[in-house]
């Protein structure tokens, strides 16, 4: 494929990540801040943001391989953590948030409900994007069927996944913890390694001999991209995407205050800090 294709994918991507800062600045400036309703609006704006970059990211992976994938995944994850906020475009993270008492059951569902709704509103803005195949790698990509990733029993899926999930928060909190010079940066390496890693597995079946679940990590991301499509039920879905993630997120609550696991990720001095608080 020309490296044209690959500027027009990367242009598109960009173009996504410039309007949705936009579209987060007039939230900031015309709504008022004493409200839930900004907040909303963020989580929705933040949610089609990572959905229509992931869209153009399954182009860029089919076309031009999981290396030049990653690196852009990795560069926009780094952007993500510094204009987001306190969105997250991800519904687990405010349960864990319930779980240590910084948020209501309440909050929770209202901002799960808009990510949720961002995240799978935004596919039409895409489709229309790639119904106008501006470059070679979007002809016929508009309109086609889509296949699940989910290769695998929807359990042990729904476990992969939650596992996962469980690895990539607990190393998130260990860094939230540390708080190292270039946090967000070492945090998006870790998601990213964590997505590339279930690819390469996927792609060449290198462990067990078996195909996984697709890495999405992200209930939000895996509906949006695949509520729908051949190979596997919506029951199924949900116990693998939906489940299976936020079981994975929920369980590192309990399991990040584990004297042994504090140990292990943030060193004996700040197990000790944290029993002393």
């Amino acid at each position: 494929m020309s490296m044209t294709s690959l500027g027009i994918s990367g242009l598109f991507m960009v173009g996504c990540c410039a309007t949705a800062q936009i579209a987060r600045i007039l939230n900031q400036r015309c709504l008022s801040e004493n409200s839930i309703v900004p907040v909303l609006i963020n989580e929705a704006i933040a949610a089609a943001e990572l959905c229509a970059c992931c869209f153009e990211l399954i182009i860029v992976a089919d076309n031009f391989g999981v290396s030049t994938y990653a690196l852009c995944l990795f560069l926009l994850t780094i952007w993500w953590g510094r204009v987001w906020g306190d969105a997250s475009a991800c519904p687990y993270t405010h349960m864990e948030d319930v779980l240590e008492g910084r948020t209501s059951f309440k909050d929770m569902a209202l901002r799960s409900w808009a990510a949720l709704m961002g995240g799978c509103c935004v596919y039409r803005i895409v489709q229309v994007f790639w119904w106008l195949e501006l470059a070679e790698t979007h002809k016929g990509r508009a309109f086609e069927a889509c296949n699940a990733d989910l290769q695998v029993s929807p359990y042990l899926g729904a476990t992969i996944e939650g596992v996962a999930t469980l690895l990539c928060r607990l190393a998130s909190k260990a860094i939230g913890a540390k708080e190292p010079r270039f946090g967000n940066y070492i945090d998006s390496f870790i998601g990213t390694s964590l997505v590339v890693a279930e690819v390469y597995a996927f792609n060449y079946a290198l462990l067990a001999a078996f195909n996984f679940s697709g890495g999405y990590f992200n209930p939000v991301l895996a509906t949006a991209l695949k509520w729908g499509c051949r190979g596997h039920t919506n029951v199924e879905h949900i116990i693998v995407y939906w489940i299976g993630a936020c079981a994975g997120a929920v369980l590192s609550v309990p399991v990040f205050k584990l004297g042994v696991v504090r140990r292990l990720l943030v060193g004996e001095e700040a197990g000790s800090k944290a029993k002393l608080e």
